[in-house]
């Protein structure tokens, strides 16, 4: 049934929606969403971003305005980033929680749900978004073996990669001070896998030369295999672990478990994309060699051949024309390829909601999807 209608459109409380002829954007599904559980998820961390602790760091990070120190552009992110919507993953936490409702096993404690959803959850959902922030500004960790003159003065820089591991750990220090709270060993497992996923995420990320290493050839199964990891793994275990706070059935947790996978594997591919598939643009967009995209151009046309047009694309330098490049792949087969890669996570994420009785949560979940998977 999801399928079928991944290609004509979903029938929820506002209409018809196709992939194809304009259905609602990104930030519009999201405002709706908000609505369904109760307050917007932008202000989901912010008891802990308000924190007397987290103040001070604020404050330090000031220090680095003239720099190009990347924690700066994970700050601004924060707050000005309603584009890519940073609290995506706790959203979703909250909206397949009412989706599934309670289950029979925890019916006497229905007083302590607030727009169906319990506290516990709510909670659940703030813990997820905090682990993530932890992990973006972790993130802002720069080389410093790589710096140039133009990136900012040596000793600022120094200073941004202590206050990224310091704020980044004191994040998900809070955050699993709050995971303890919730009581429950089997969630306090699920996350833990979770973080454990991301640290090994993030190294294979990093055991890379270089960001776009033109020497990697790992194929778009290795490719799926690191981004569940990096991308995928917290909001997956975060589904389940909202099931499992509810007392749902194995069945249930699972379905929450790869609607929460295939979902945010969708949501990666798609910004993958993004430097491909843009018409507006008249600059070429960054873009990342080791993209989708690319690796699925990279399979299609041969290694060798792969290498032979990377060359063809360096001039003085090896300095590599990323225009060209991008035509290059765009002329392909990657580009098409990973748009049907990114609608099949899609497919699946939607056959998982099956499970799930009708309910403009799960019409929530499932526009959620389609725009995800909506490409000009």
């Amino acid at each position: 049934m999801w399928g079928a209608l991944l290609r004509r459109g979903v029938r929820g409380a506002g209409g018809v929606r196709c992939l194809s002829s304009g259905g609602p954007p990104w930030n519009q599904v999201v405002s709706e969403a908000e609505k369904i559980v109760g307050y917007p998820t932008s202000f989901m961390s912010l008891r802990c971003l308000l924190s007397d602790e987290l103040s001070n760091i604020a404050m330090q990070v000031r220090k680095l305005v003239g720099t190009k120190h990347p924690l700066l552009d994970t700050a601004r992110g924060f707050v000005y980033d309603s584009r890519n919507n940073l609290q995506m993953r706790g959203l979703v936490v909250l909206l397949i929680s009412k989706a599934a409702g309670p289950s029979t096993a925890q019916l006497s404690f229905q007083h302590d749900m607030v727009s169906g959803i319990y506290s516990s959850q709510r909670s659940l959902a703030e813990i997820t978004e905090l682990i993530h922030t932890a992990f973006l500004v972790h993130r802002g960790i720069v080389n410093i073996g790589e710096l140039k003159s133009c990136d900012g003065p040596l000793k600022d820089m120094q200073f941004g990669n202590k206050m990224a591991v310091l704020s980044g750990d004191f994040l998900l220090a809070n955050a699993c001070t709050s995971l303890a709270q919730l009581q429950n060993t089997k969630v306090v497992e699920l996350i833990s896998s979770a973080i454990g996923d991301l640290v090994q995420g993030i190294y294979y990320e990093n055991s890379k030369s270089s960001e776009n290493c033109l020497t990697d050839d790992i194929g778009i199964s290795r490719w799926k295999e690191q981004v569940f990891l990096s991308h995928s793994a917290l909001l997956a275990k975060s589904c389940q672990a909202a099931m499992e706070l509810a007392k749902h059935s194995a069945e249930i947790q699972d379905m929450a478990f790869q609607y929460g996978k295939h979902m945010s594997m969708s949501h990666k591919l798609h910004s993958d994309l993004q430097p491909f598939v843009k018409e507006s643009s008249s600059d070429t967009m960054a873009f990342s060699l080791n993209s989708a995209p690319v690796i699925l151009h990279q399979e299609f046309r041969g290694r060798e051949a792969w290498l032979k047009q990377i060359r063809e694309a360096q001039g003085k330098g090896n300095i590599v024309d990323y225009k060209k490049l991008q035509e290059a792949i765009k002329a392909g087969k990657g580009v098409t390829s990973a748009i049907d890669l990114c609608r099949c996570h899609g497919n699946r994420a939607l056959a998982a909601l099956e499970r799930f009785p009708p309910s403009e949560a799960r019409d929530a979940l499932a526009n959620i999807v389609y725009a995800v998977t909506r490409f000009p």
